[in-house]
């Protein structure tokens, strides 16, 4: 989809699916016998200088990350891939997974030798079916191929790779939650620190990162980091896997290097809002992102100025929403996302959700006034500023961006500001009706 050069880091084709047997003619695992050959502390240095960031969201450096693993006293150590896609318009993770699983599983390896980790996890989202299948037959060729298991490629090293498939909860895509799961407990969020990098899976540190970040390590090994810093910006270094979807002409994932603008993004790759129709808002980041209006979509796509701007890349999806689309009913589709998904652990998050969905239904309805939506940015607020874990703070972010930038069409449903057709006060006629 789109017009992506062939030189970047995961040269999307969408109907190839890589085989080992492809993907050692061209060139994979030769990053993990790199890494092998010249030891972890050059292979590791590359991750750090080529300023690879987290692809999950938080945007935490990887080779920091990998760092702070590796320099525990404590030798018994894991890596978790985190593959729990459950952002609401995301599957970038998914196709790395069933189109790339060996670029994959070299990353993860190479990140478990850079970490001192001999066991790895990777935990797939229940309703990934397919993708477990195929890491799982992945996995087993890898073992046969000696590129997994004991003593990979004589060198010394061994590492066991696992697939753990998950139950079906969004809150699992929280690394305390995810680690919960793993060890057979409820998936809800753990308090902070310790952290996972400290004290993870089973009290030993546990290095997790996301399928994308991970399955970048191979080609920063064999390219390098200069190579790597090339593709972006100086503030943001590579490419990024965008979901992109909604109300535009052409629909898919693509990978974009950073610096790229979001309206670049939607118009030379999604072909623009379909016939007739213009673009509205747009949700950046998923369910947990932002909904911004037209004029922010110049803004480039690199964290710096999406910081600056308000934005959230979070995950790298952007759903598109045309002037037919109704704000306040995308924003509601998105809440009841995050109430049903709540482990109910903590009231802000619990009830500040019900509260603001009751809100949303009344406002929705014509029911609510003015003071509704005072009410309702104040819920907002505590919502994000108090709530336990990831999932309260992010559930706030489009019902806040919308409050923002789209005020007055919440105004507009309010009792006060409603008119019929003819003119007349349509508050004051149910009143005296």
């Amino acid at each position: 989809m789109g017009k992506t050069p062939l030189d970047l880091v995961f040269n999307i084709e969408p109907n190839v699916f890589v085989s080992l047997e492809e993907y050692l003619r061209t060139g994979g695992y030769a990053a993990l016998a790199k890494s092998l050959s010249q030891g972890a502390e050059l292979s590791l240095r590359e991750i750090i200088n080529s300023d690879l960031r987290g692809r999950g969201g938080a945007a935490f450096p990887a080779g920091k990350k990998i760092e702070m693993v590796r320099g525990n006293a404590e030798t018994t150590r894991y890596i978790i891939c985190n593959a729990d896609e459950g952002e609401p318009g995301t599957f970038k993770d998914r196709f790395i997974m069933t189109h790339i699983p060996f670029q994959l599983l070299e990353g993860i390896t190479i990140a478990a030798y850079l970490s001192g980790a001999s066991q790895g996890y990777i935990y797939v989202r229940h309703e990934y079916p397919e993708a477990q299948g195929i890491l799982i037959k992945a996995i087993n060729q890898a073992e046969e191929e000696g590129l997994l298991g004991e003593n990979i490629f004589g060198s010394g090293f061994s590492f066991h790779l696992e697939l753990f498939s998950g139950a079906g909860s969004y809150l699992c895509g929280e690394e305390t939650a995810l680690l919960s799961s793993i060890e057979g407990k409820k998936g809800r969020p753990r308090l902070k620190p310790p952290y996972p990098t400290q004290s993870g899976l089973w009290n030993k540190p546990t290095l997790i990162n996301n399928v994308e970040t991970l399955a970048n390590i191979p080609k920063i090994i064999e390219k390098g980091a200069s190579w790597y810093r090339s593709l972006g910006t100086e503030d943001s270094s590579g490419t990024k896997l965008i979901s992109l979807s909604g109300d535009i002409k052409k629909r898919g994932l693509i990978e974009v290097p950073f610096g790229i603008s979001f309206a670049e993004i939607i118009n030379d790759f999604g072909g623009g809002p379909k016939e007739g129709r213009k673009i509205k808002a747009v949700n950046i980041g998923g369910a947990s992102g932002v909904l911004v209006p037209p004029e922010l979509l110049d803004t480039p796509l690199e964290y710096k100025a999406c910081a600056q701007a308000g934005i959230t890349i979070g995950s790298g999806a952007i759903f598109v929403l045309d002037d037919t689309r109704s704000i306040l009913d995308n924003v509601q589709n998105r809440l009841k996302f995050f109430l049903h998904e709540s482990c109910g652990k903590c009231t802000p998050c619990r009830e500040g959700l019900r509260q603001a969905d009751i809100i949303l239904d009344k406002l929705i309805a014509g029911q609510a006034g003015v003071k509704d939506v005072d009410t309702l940015t104040r819920y907002t607020g505590a919502i994000q500023e108090a709530s336990f874990c990831g999932l309260g703070q992010a559930a706030g972010n489009t019902l806040r961006s919308s409050l923002t930038y789209y005020r007055e069409e919440y105004l507009a449903c309010c009792q006060e500001n409603r008119k019929s057709a003819g003119g007349e006060d349509l508050a004051l006629m149910e009143e005296t009706a």
